[in-house]
């Protein structure tokens, strides 16, 4: 069972069954549709959407534009639409934002469940390439644009709504942002906010976990990954997360429609993966091993590469990939040898801890023993 699944068969409203880890997850997922003029504005003061309301043939095309996985998302919807448990929550306050030159790429929609409680959900990275790059600066800039974006519209939301009290979550990106928004909002906001939901969200640097407005929100946070993750794992130190069992094979699993539910909850494992384990340490060692400039240096580096391709969505690198590649050698060559020979070094540095972490090396230091032993 899946999370469609899930929401297909879940017939007991809030009011009998609490909110839990795997309703959270289906609205962070459902954060990703695209429900500009469909759903009111930050801004816009018109009454709230049905999510029952939605189920609208002429919406649809609107709604699954542009959207990765647009089946799934479509039996979602349609889904949640029917659903006894969802079809009544209120939609209110979307936002959607992406700027190429600020490389910002920030959504948000809140949910309304009464006049009393209110979820808001954070978007993770969608297909545009500016949502890639920010998500990679987060390895030398803090706060990126989308996590200041966070921050104004939960305190907009909790000013707009002052009687509620708050959940706030996302996936991917949209996790990192639903914890940094808590944590940087104002203090009065902070004190209603009663869970924060993290699915497979990666982490931060290490001066904000040890600082104390994480630890002032700490307690509250739900952090859930899958048993092979690495977005969620990156820049992983000092958060605390449950493990959930998926169908797919390592980076495919970050996809939430992969995540398996048994039960009305997740099924859970003990721990991530060995391999998962090896990767994810090598990753953050590396990224330890550069301090900020060189960081940068080095995704702002490949970032030009991709830029001068003309690619603006992910889709864009599967048109044109003859003129494409070409384009992309003229702007290697352009680079100076300096900055050539960094980036070079640096990947060559990733592939020697990545040897190093899985022992690789020794194995062939062992092998080469034993043939010398065996003449």
């Amino acid at each position: 069972m899946n999370i469609i699944d899930y929401v297909e068969t879940q017939m007991v409203g809030f009011e009998n069954v609490q909110f839990n880890l795997v309703d959270s997850l289906v609205l962070s997922q459902f954060a990703y549709i695209n429900f500009n003029g469909i759903v009111p504005g930050l801004s816009d003061y018109r009454t709230p959407v049905r999510i029952g309301d939605l189920l609208k043939a002429e919406y649809l095309p609107h709604m699954l534009h542009d959207v990765v996985d647009p089946k799934s998302n479509r039996r979602l919807l349609i889904a949640l639409g029917m659903s006894p448990r969802f079809r009544n929550i209120r939609m209110c306050c979307y936002s959607d934002i992406t700027s190429i030159t600020e490389q910002k790429q920030f959504a948000a929609v809140t949910f309304l469940f009464d006049d009393k409680t209110a979820y808001i959900a954070y978007r993770g990275t969608d297909a545009s390439i500016a949502g890639w790059k920010e998500d990679f600066n987060m390895a030398f800039i803090s706060p990126v644009p989308a996590q200041q974006e966070g921050v104004l519209y939960l305190n907009a939301v909790a000013k707009r709504f002052p009687h509620c009290v708050l959940m706030v979550g996302g996936h991917s990106k949209g996790g990192n942002i639903a914890v940094y928004s808590s944590m940087e909002c104002d203090p009065e906001i902070q004190n209603r906010i009663v869970s924060i939901y993290s699915h497979d969200g990666p982490g931060f640097k290490d001066d904000i976990f040890t600082s104390e407005k994480y630890a002032s929100i700490k307690g509250k946070i739900h952090k859930t990954i899958p048993q092979s993750s690495f977005i969620g794992m990156l820049l992983q130190h000092h958060e605390n997360y449950a493990v959930v069992e998926s169908r797919q094979f390592w980076l495919m699993q970050h996809n939430p429609f992969s995540w398996v539910i048994d039960n009305g909850d997740f099924k859970y494992r003990q721990g991530i993966t060995e391999g998962a384990k090896h990767i994810n340490m090598t990753i953050n060692q590396w990224l330890s091993s550069l301090d900020n400039e060189k960081r940068e240096l080095f995704v702002t580096t490949i970032y030009s590469v991709i830029e001068s391709m003309g690619i603006v969505k992910i889709s864009d690198f599967k048109k044109d990939k003859y003129k494409k590649a070409v384009k992309a050698i003229e702007t290697i060559r352009g680079i100076d040898r300096e900055t050539k020979h960094f980036v070079r070094e640096t990947i060559k540095s990733l592939l020697a801890l990545y040897l190093k972490n899985f022992g690789i090396p020794e194995k062939l230091k062992n092998r080469y023993r034993r043939r010398e032993v065996m003449g």
